[in-house]
């Protein structure tokens, strides 16, 4: 059964090239939102396995969109890993991928690099 991932982030060009990306490996089910707003509506129709969430957006952070799902008894076991281009690839290595106990990636992200990122979270 593949894997359930929605990604959420205010760049379209983004989520498109991930879904793209992850879609053509045969394992993902993807989806995709580009505002924070909209992005609980579609985990709620969607129950996806994990979420890739954009720390800074216009109308919701990918951090408040995470607090009113964990809410929901039906997703509060939905993995999340933020996107941030607040933090650079340089500062991960000497940072690690944690902040405040939650999974990261700095942005620009790397089609390998989410692919690793699922499969350590969910398993394969």
């Amino acid at each position: 059964m593949k894997k359930k991932i929605l990604v959420v982030d205010d760049e379209a060009s983004l989520t498109r090239m991930v879904k793209a990306n992850l879609e053509r490996t045969g394992k993902y089910e993807v989806r995709t939102e580009n505002m924070g707003s909209k992005a609980i509506e579609a985990a709620r129709e969607f129950k996806p396995d994990l979420m890739f969430l954009d720390v800074m957006m216009p109308d919701m952070s990918g951090d408040e969109v995470a607090a009113v799902l964990r809410e929901d008894s039906e997703l509060n076991d939905v993995k999340y890993v933020f996107l941030t281009a607040i933090v650079t690839k340089d500062e991960t290595e000497t940072m690690g991928s944690e902040i405040g106990g939650h999974q990261f990636l700095a942005k620009p992200v790397k089609t390998d690099e989410l692919i690793a990122t699922i499969e350590r979270m969910l398993g394969d």
